[in-house]
């Protein structure tokens, strides 16, 4: 009889609804001022002369999801989580200058853009390309974005190694529940160390990839096979490396170069 006393009651289907309602009120105002700060950052920005500059910071990305994941949460996926902060995030950043996404998707274009979406939004415009190399161009426009899928039959990452100011910056999909990884994000943006990455390494070492990944584990390095094609081969390896690792120098291939980096996914 006392266990009977002391245990809430349930609430019923219209009080549940009501709370909905006050909570998507709460929601609204709180998105609002949110959406209302990001116009004064790009407001300070433009008054900064800094008004053309690609507000893309894809490390500071990282670690605010990385924070809000790591937070309690009883009903609220990852998932969940992810996509919000992305729209928002992607929102911001559409104020802040110009900001616009080529995609390439190979064998599956429909994957390409879906991952593209999932990772920047639906704010910034999207344009779907024939050619890996048209989504690479798209890239050197002020705020532009390629997002190329990693396919058997190309290599077009390899061209980055001719193209110091593109870096690989994400591995889509960002969460491993998404899927593998697919395709990356390109762009003249800042890659900084978030305390949880990738590295993408190209050669042209003639070696197998076991080869060369068992090349980089005597010296330290743990590296997988990504994509392979035309020769080269493109390999993430464990953490973040600069270019002038000096375990990178002493790897099989004569020519090789790290192409970017990227976090790791976000809920592993």
């Amino acid at each position: 009889m006392a266990d009977a006393e002391t245990t809430p009651a349930t609430p019923t289907l219209d009080e549940v609804r009501a709370r909905i309602d006050v909570i998507d009120a709460e929601l609204l105002k709180l998105l609002d001022e949110r959406a209302g700060l990001a116009r004064v950052v790009a407001a300070a920005k433009a008054a900064a002369g800094e008004a053309g500059r690609f507000g893309l910071k894809p490390g500071r990305e990282a670690q605010l999801l990385r924070r809000l994941l790591a937070r309690p949460r009883t009903g609220a996926s990852a998932a969940l989580v992810v996509r919000v902060w992305r729209e928002m995030i992607g929102e911001s950043l559409k104020l802040q200058g110009p900001f616009h996404l080529a995609v390439w998707g190979g064998r599956d274009p429909a994957r390409a853009v879906e991952l593209a979406r999932l990772r920047f939004g639906a704010a910034p415009p999207l344009r779907q390309v024939a050619k890996p190399e048209d989504a690479i161009a798209a890239a050197k426009v002020p705020g532009g974005v390629a997002v190329a899928a990693l396919t058997p039959d190309s290599a077009w990452w390899g061209r980055l190694l001719a193209e110091p100011k593109l870096r690989v910056f994400a591995a889509l999909p960002c969460l491993s529940a998404w899927g593998p990884l697919s395709a990356l994000a390109v762009g003249e943006v800042e890659v900084e160390p978030t305390g949880g990455d990738v590295t993408f390494w190209v050669t042209d070492a003639p070696h197998s990839a076991a080869a060369v990944e068992e090349a980089l584990s005597r010296d330290g390095a743990a590296a997988t096979l990504v994509a392979e094609a035309g020769g080269l081969k493109l390999f993430s390896l464990a953490g973040f490396y600069q270019a002038n690792d000096p375990r990178l120098a002493r790897a099989p291939g004569r020519l090789s170069g790290v192409i970017g980096a990227a976090p790791a996914p976000l809920d592993v």
